[in-house]
């Protein structure tokens, strides 16, 4: 019985012992890290680490203390919380070697303190790099009252806006810029720019915008356009605000300028009118793609599409000021856009005209590089332009149900335009003895009228990734145009004797018409969850007709005798159809897409005066094939390759005869072979936001199998004879590469810097003949170029300054006449400041600074300072009435100048422009957005 008594009390002591070791005790205190603050009632929980169960609560006595007993072994994780501060958190182990785990002094940390150690002092990031798309915080860049939307571009790392308004990012030129996703006037982007104020912007986003295709699939189609969508702040989407600016100026130089904007919920109403003759045209500087310029003939596309051009192919017949003589400007425009229906149906519509006139006076001097010498022409030219043109645009889109959209687009425009031009050139040979004279006066009326209407349709089916859209299209143009051509040319031998000329009196006409119908389908199937496979196929009909005749006179003053020799009419019908296939792997961080189309071209074209009958038909190879890798959400690399096949126009196989300049004579060859262009190209980007540093690198590379080139002859007056051929031993290349750093420096009072390097160059190839022997000399010219450029801003509310500096390196080499090159370096620099005194007067000043060397080409250089300043006095609480006086070019060194080469010719041209003037104008800024004022 003792036995037995003692063995039970044995057992029970053991079980206690047990329990006693195995049971243990978690202490601690919370304190405020910066402060050292008590923070009594925080929260502790005892977590099991396994399945994150709850095994133990308490809350910190008032001296922030805390105490959990009883805790077996095991693993556990203990959170700390406080409202607004950081969660401590970590994890633990007990076992029978601790009984009490005390954790001392637990510092916990406010969020606004991590804030600012995370984000740079408690502020939004001022830069996000979402896979393509760059996102800037409009709040982290100073704005001043009334500033646009232009002024807070120019801020922005790796973005240029030019003084026309043309903008630049990465290296790229960015033609489209969205409101909230959405077109504002169409196409035309300075009219976002110089239009929205600066202060009702939330984001500024920079990608390359897909087409409506690729979009759809998510599969890149290789058609992407540069964009910037401004997204605006939400309380300042309601309320009108605008602008009244006239201006007057010595020399008879005037301004004005009309916007209102009307915003309501969904609903953007716009109307603007602008008039000037200082270079301010209103007018979209990249129209020119769109209303089809060019040289009176037919075009091929890269997958055999085929169209007429129209138009004498210079800038103002787009409605473009690019700084070459005295503009005279008046342009007008309606916007309106807006959203019902749920969100379910939208319409986008703008009305715009405008009125451009140019009168130009300018002096060419080109050098024709040729086997055995030279022959240098100097030509002085006077000119006045004219062009009138209306635009109405419409997109309509609606949801039909969940899975089905559809997008209407209708455009039309009519145009009126009339050119005259008289100009005088001569002709030396490398002695400096007369070759040869031309005395051509040129003058035309046209009419043009266009009219596009498209539809988008997409339907997503039951299985996830299962899609298919379909496209129809149809573009109708219309040009018909008159005009005259005289044309006087002198010949003289080398004792400049005259020995020969011919005159040209010809009166010519230009009907031409352009009907074209699109449609395709494509399908998207997908493989897995991460593969997808999309065929497309279209099939497209063009039908077109140039009638162009010149006529000489039977009698003084009457054009009536048809010249056969320079009048045509052709008729030509084409089929396209079209099929391919791409394959597309997407994960979370890596994207890659490659396959190819290929399209089967006929073409039937007839000239009814000659009765020539011409067939043609061809296949065409695109492949494509891309790959991006996304590091994180700031950081990404892309690699692409396109290739495509080129088709010689239809103006080199079967040349429109045209004799507007007799001494460049242009001829066919029927036995030309497409080229085929292959194009590879990178882009990486970078952003630090604890630093706030960016980078950007792109580069890309190309060459050209079977390059169609110029084969040209220059007879011993001086007249060339032209026509092109395939370059069967060379392979043309080209490349170009773009990088950019930049970051604040927080000891120089937060100033951004910024180093960018632009270079790029190619090897091309012409074939050139002799003078006075049959033999045909291969030309090569190596052009490139290289420009690093140190960029340097900063930004305060009471203070600007911007500069932006550097040389520039540029040559063009030919294997013929080498001991004439141009090549050299250069220097560029632009810069400006602002600063607002008291009394709410502001300095402001900008300048530019060029230099170009003189070469072997050319024995003269280029220098010039350009500076501009004002002082303006602000009126008012909200400083909405402003009056300022502006001097422009205040040194009067404004020259026009410009240096190019193109085959074996290299040319320099000087022009006028805008210079000196003094400027008075009147601005009222006028802004009841949301509410509120504008931010400073």
């Amino acid at each position: 019985m003792k036995r037995l008594m003692l063995s039970l009390c044995l057992f029970i002591f053991i079980i206690t012992h047990s329990k006693a070791q195995s049971l243990h005790t978690i202490k601690g205190r919370t304190i405020d890290t910066a402060s050292t603050t008590i923070l009594s009632g925080t929260s502790i929980a005892i977590l099991n680490a396994k399945d994150s169960t709850l095994v133990k609560f308490t809350r910190a006595a008032e001296n922030g203390t805390f105490e959990l007993t009883g805790i077996k072994n095991g693993r556990f994780i203990l959170l700390v919380s406080y409202p607004k501060y950081a969660d401590f958190v970590d994890h633990f182990t007990l076992d029978s070697t601790t009984q009490v785990k005390d954790y001392g002094k637990i510092n916990l940390t406010g969020m606004a303190k991590i804030l600012a150690d995370v984000i740079i002092k408690g502020e939004k990031a001022a830069i996000k790099i979402m896979g393509d798309t760059t996102e800037f915080n409009a709040s982290s860049y100073n704005i001043q009252p009334n500033d646009k939307v232009e002024d807070l571009l120019k801020k922005l790392p790796g973005i240029q806006v030019d003084k026309n308004g043309k903008i630049t990012a990465q290296g790229k030129t960015v033609p489209k810029v969205l409101v909230d996703g959405e077109e504002f006037f169409g196409d035309d982007p300075t009219l976002v720019t110089k239009n929205l104020r600066a202060d009702m912007v939330d984001k500024v986003q920079l990608y390359e915008k897909s087409s409506d295709q690729a979009a759809f699939t998510g599969v890149d189609d290789g058609q992407k356009t540069q964009t910037i969508n401004i997204k605006l702040k939400e309380d300042k989407k309601s309320g009108y605000f605008g602008k009244v600016d006239a201006g007057y100026g010595t020399h008879d130089f005037y301004k004005g300028q009309v916007l209102f904007n009307r915003f309501k919920a969904k609903q953007k109403f716009s109307v603007y009118g602008t008039t000037g003759n200082n270079g301010t045209t209103g007018l979209s500087w990249q129209d020119n793609n769109k209303l089809g310029t060019g040289n009176d003939n037919m075009q091929m596309g890269d997958d055999g599409s085929m169209w007429f051009s129209f138009g004498s192919g210079d800038e103002l017949e787009s409605g473009n000021y690019y700084g070459e003589g005295i503009p005279r400007a008046i342009t007008g425009g309606v916007h309106y856009d807006n959203k019902w229906n749920n969100d379910k149906e939208t319409i986008n519509t703008n009305y715009k005209l405008g009125a451009l006139g140019i009168k130009t006076t300018k002096n060419t001097i080109s050098q024709n590089n040729l086997p055995d010498g030279i022959i240098n022409t100097t030509t002085d030219e006077n000119s006045d332009r004219n062009v009138f043109r209306q635009k109405l645009d419409a997109i309509y889109t609606i949801k039909l149900d969940t899975t089905s959209n559809l997008k209407v687009s209708v455009d039309g425009m009519l145009k009126n335009s009339d050119n005259t031009s008289n100009s005088n050139s001569e002709g030396l040979r490398g002695n400096n003895t007369m070759l040869n004279s031309n005395n051509q006066r040129n003058s035309n009326d046209g009419k043009e009228q266009n009219f596009n209407i498209s539809a988008f349709y997409t339907k997503k089916l039951k299985k996830p990734g299962r899609n298919f859209s379909v496209s129809i299209s149809q573009m109708i143009n219309q040009i018909n145009s008159k005009g005259f051509l005289y044309s006087d040319v002198k010949y003289f031998n080398e004792a400049g004797v005259k020995n020969g000329g011919e005159v040209t009196d010809q009166f010519k006409t230009n009907n031409t018409h352009n009907s074209v119908l699109n449609t395709n389908v494509t399908y998207n199937e997908p493989l897995s969850k991460s593969l997808a496979l999309v065929l497309n196929y279209g099939f497209s009909l063009n039908d077109s007709r140039s009638d162009r005749k010149s006529f000489n006179q039977s009698v003084p003053g009457n054009y009536d005798v048809l010249d056969k020799e320079f009048s045509n009419d052709f008729k030509a019908t084409q089929y396209i159809n079209q099929a391919g296939a791409i394959l597309n792997y997407k994960k979370p961080k890596t994207t890659v897409s490659f396959g190819s189309k290929v399209s089967a071209v006929n073409f039937d074209q007839l000239e009814q005066l000659s009765g020539q009958h011409y067939q043609r038909s061809f296949v065409n190879w695109l492949p494509q094939a891309s790959y991006l890798y996304k590091f994180s959400a700031q950081k990404s690399l892309r690699i692409s390759y396109n290739g495509n096949t080129n088709q010689p126009t239809v103006n080199q196989l079967q040349p429109v005869k045209v004799n507007d300049n007799p001494l460049y004579l242009p001829l066919g060859n029927p036995d030309l072979a497409p080229s085929f262009n292959n194009r590879f190209s990178a882009s990486y980007n970078s952003y630090k936001v604890l630093s706030q540093r960016s980078v950007y690198i792109s580069g890309n590379f190309g060459f050209v199998n079977k390059a169609i080139v110029s084969n040209t002859e220059t007879d011993s007056s001086g007249k060339t004879i032209a026509r092109s051929v395939n370059l069967s031993d060379k392979t043309p290349v080209n490349y170009n590469i773009y990088s950019s750093i930049s970051k604040k420096l927080k000891f120089l009072f937060d100033t951004e810097v910024g180093l960018s390097v632009n270079a790029g160059g190619n090897t091309s190839y012409n074939y050139v003949k002799s003078q006075f022997s049959n033999e045909v000399e291969l030309n090569q010219i190596v052009s490139n170029r290289f420009s690093p450029t140190l960029d340097i801003s900063r930004y305060k509310d009471k203070s600007e300054i911007s500069l932006s500096f550097g040389p520039s390196y540029n040559a063009q080499v030919a294997s013929l006449q080498k001991d004439r090159s141009n090549k050299g370096w250069g220097v560029q620099g632009w810069g400006s400041m602002s600063f607002t005194l008291p009394k709410k007067i502001k300095l402001q000043a900008d300048g530019e600074y060029s230099y170009t060397p003189k070469s072997q080409a050319f024995d003269t250089s280029f220098e010039q300072v350009i500076i501009n300043a004002s002082i303006t006095k602000s009126f008012f609480k909200k400083e909405d009435l402003k009056f300022t006086i502006r001097g422009n070019d205040l040194f009067n060194q404004n020259r026009g100048f410009r240096r190019s080469a193109y085959s074996n010719m290299i040319t320099q041209t000087n022009y006028n422009n805008i210079s000196r003037y003094f400027m008075f104008s009147l601005v009222w800024d006028f802004n009841k957005m949301g509410g509120g004022t504008p931010q400073k």
